[in-house]
């Protein structure tokens, strides 16, 4: 995992990522997921194509299940796109890079 993501618990959920000045992507993800483990790379290289315009969050939803619960999170992965604290966009299932840009794009 890329040193530009990072892992937030429930506790830091609202300080890292609700209250961040810039916009956020957050990946629920879990250790046992499939889909999960094969977007890891393309959410590692978000991270360093948009650093300084986009922090990216990794939440693990078997560590942290008040979040996903807060956030309706159904699936995994989803990434979602927080922005001045609010879900901006939220993406369900592996995506290509390219898609997963759009999606950031359509926000910033």
């Amino acid at each position: 995992m890329s040193a530009m993501i990072r892992n937030v618990n429930d506790a830091e959920f609202e300080v890292e990522v609700l209250n961040s000045s810039e916009p956020v992507l957050v990946d629920f993800w879990a250790e046992w997921c499939g889909p999960c483990k094969m977007i890891s790379p393309i959410v590692d290289e978000i991270a360093q194509a948009y650093a300084g315009k986009l922090k990216v969050a990794k939440v693990n939803i078997d560590h942290n299940q008040q979040t996903p619960r807060s956030y309706a999170v159904r699936g995994i992965p989803t990434l979602m796109l927080f922005k001045d604290g609010k879900v901006h966009a939220t993406q369900v299932g592996a995506v290509s890079k390219s898609q997963l840009t759009q999606l950031i794009d359509k926000a910033l």
